[in-house]
């Protein structure tokens, strides 16, 4: 699976990077049911930091991230999902609120999860972690370079300021100058003729 698919499932929330239950399920080609119960029965592998559940707030607020919209089905309660996510997971009860887990989380789901397509999978999901920190300290160098700059150019502005006004200075000291030697020269002579 591509980096960048997995890399679209992870949103952040609460200032960190973390996945769903449904996404991760799907990834896992299990139903997210199946999937929470493993992890409920593991519970004490997922303290808090590892694992948390969305608000009912964050989770409004995750829906309007989702680029396909939400059909509401009034009849039975429940909340339509994006289409990117595994069909069994298509649907999910309004009052059911998502588990967003960790990168640690997702690391602990391998111990969790142990079939041969979920440790795969569990190693593609860990890189696209690891490829997106990568990308922050790069964009955040790129950002300190740009920052650099701009101190030097405003550096630079200050200094060549500074050499403008000393050349202003000099052309206008030379320009005295010249003009009280013109003035010399052409001041009426007294004294003996010739």
């Amino acid at each position: 699976m591509q980096l960048q698919v997995i890399q679209n499932k992870i949103y952040e929330i609460r200032g960190q990077k973390v996945m769903l239950d449904f996404d991760l399920a799907g990834l896992y080609n299990v139903e997210t049911k199946a999937f929470n119960q493993a992890v409920k029965r593991n519970i004490g592998s997922f303290p808090a930091e590892f694992m948390f559940q969305l608000t009912r707030t964050e989770w409004r607020g995750m829906r309007s991230q989702f680029v396909t919209s939400y059909t509401e089905y009034a009849d039975n309660q429940q909340d339509a999902l994006p289409e990117n996510i595994g069909s069994s997971q298509k649907k999910r009860r309004r009052d059911l609120l998502p588990y967003a887990f960790t990168e640690h989380g997702v690391t602990m789901l391998a111990s969790v999860l142990k079939s041969p397509t979920a440790r795969k999978m569990n190693i593609a999901i860990v890189k696209a972690f690891i490829a997106m920190r990568k990308l922050v300290i790069q964009y955040a160098e790129v950002l300190k370079a740009v920052d650099d700059l701009r101190e030097r150019i405003d550096g630079h502005d200050a200094q060549l300021n500074q050499i403008y006004d000393a050349l202003e200075n000099m052309l206008d000291k030379k320009a005295v100058e010249e003009n009280r030697q013109r003035e010399w020269d052409e001041r009426e002579r007294i004294g003996f003729k010739k």
